[in-house]
């Protein structure tokens, strides 16, 4: 039976090699997590828009992005019989997610894949979980065995809704739409990781956003190096799932704003 697992980045790649799964491979490398964003993803202007920001945002080369993004998109098209898709529970997984299924929607095949999603909030035996990354070919073949989920129409209702939220970039009605919804289907870790945005979209008094302030803490509590920072945001924030390079979007706005000078 054809089968495709789409895996949220190179690090749970590297360890799926060592499972015993059958089945392509479709390593996803884009972060929905941080920057622009619109509704249709399924349109040029969506993937333009995206390798402009990335492009400059972490001075990468559009045609990098042509080759470990888009191209890959390709197998979406192909007639597999099933699709599993390795998302974690943060918030840069999540809204990753949301884009994927956006994307599965869009297929109008007469013979539809099934859809499986793997998304562990925890793992036996391990207290600080941060995600697959951190796991060996046997423990993912655990997942795979003992918490994947069939994804049905109501799944992708939601998450249609909320990629459609989540895209808009407004506190209010996002925040709204989480309170009211009472049914969330096999999408279990999707509100938690949405409440952690809605926290990031609204700014204080001085006019930053949660995200901003956790590391100016963090920084006036003695931490001075990028090194350090990282560590302790992803102590303590680890719902964002944010790498060092995203975190650097936020601790360069600080330092542009003078408020922070790093070692």
């Amino acid at each position: 039976m054809p089968t495709l697992h789409i895996l949220n980045g190179d690090s749970t790649a590297h360890s799926f090699r060592d499972t015993g799964l059958e089945g392509d491979v479709l390593v996803w490398r884009e972060v929905f997590s941080q920057g622009p964003l619109i509704e249709d993803i399924s349109s040029a202007e969506f993937w333009k828009l995206r390798e402009q920001w990335i492009g400059a945002a972490f001075d990468e080369d559009p045609n990098d992005y042509e080759k470990t993004v888009v191209r890959p998109l390709e197998k979406l098209k192909e007639p597999y019989e099933e699709i599993n898709l390795w998302f974690e529970f943060d918030l840069h997984c999540q809204a990753n997610m949301l884009g994927v299924m956006g994307l599965l929607a869009k297929n109008t095949s007469l013979s539809p894949p099934k859809i499986f999603l793997i998304c562990p909030e925890s793992f036996p035996g391990k207290s600080n979980f941060k995600g697959m990354g951190e796991l060996s070919g046997e423990e993912l073949e655990y997942l795979f065995d003992n918490i994947r989920e069939e994804l049905g129409e109501p799944d992708f209702a939601i998450a249609a809704e909320a990629w459609k939220l989540y895209v808009a970039k407004d506190a209010d009605r996002l925040e709204k739409w989480l309170s009211e919804s009472t049914f969330w289907g096999s999408l279990h870790c999707l509100k938690a990781a949405l409440e952690a945005n809605v926290k990031r979209l609204r700014t204080n008094a001085d006019g930053l956003n949660y995200i901003e302030q956790s590391l100016l803490d963090i920084y006036n509590y003695g931490y001075k190096s990028r090194s350090e920072i990282y560590q302790r945001f992803w102590d303590s924030e680890k719902i964002y799932g944010m790498g060092d390079l995203e975190i650097d979007i936020y601790l360069n706005r600080l330092i542009d704003r003078s408020l922070i000078k790093l070692d």
